[in-house]
């Protein structure tokens, strides 16, 4: 998904109309739907602008990866593609029976992900201590 059209769609849900955002941004309603048609990038200041009035990240609005940056040190290629097969598990979250909105899933999506990699670090600590532990029956007796 495009810069625009994350904020395109954004601006639908909070209900807002292209003159309510240009508005804010002091801009023509015309430069606002250029960017929403990814003719114009907007500058770093407008795009901090957009995200406060839209109530989401710079982050979100450019499409960044938040999850694959916040991938421990220690992660082994294993880890990393179980982590894969969960993100790209694109089934709707629902809520009361409502989809959630792209930015609320994508929170959802990063509360997720440091669950996973701290339930992941427990599990290998976990292993390492079990085979530790571990003794033959002959040098218990």
């Amino acid at each position: 998904m495009s810069l625009g059209t994350r904020i395109k769609q954004l601006r639908t849900e909070r209900g807002l109309t292209q003159q309510d955002v240009a508005t804010h941004l002091e801009m023509g309603r015309s430069n606002l739907g250029h960017i929403e048609n990814d003719r114009v990038t907007p500058t770093s200041e407008d795009l901090q602008k957009l995200a406060d009035i839209l109530q989401t990240t710079t982050d979100y609005l450019l499409g960044r990866d938040v999850a694959a940056a916040a991938i421990p040190e220690w992660a082994t290629y294993k880890d990393k593609r179980d982590f894969k097969k969960l993100l790209e598990e694109d089934g709707e979250i629902m809520f009361d029976g409502v989809p959630m909105s792209p930015v609320d899933r994508q929170r959802v999506m990063d509360v997720l992900t440091g669950l996973f990699w701290e339930a992941k670090q427990m599990n290998k600590h976990k292993k390492k201590s079990d085979s530790a532990g571990d003794a033959p029956d002959d040098a218990k007796g």
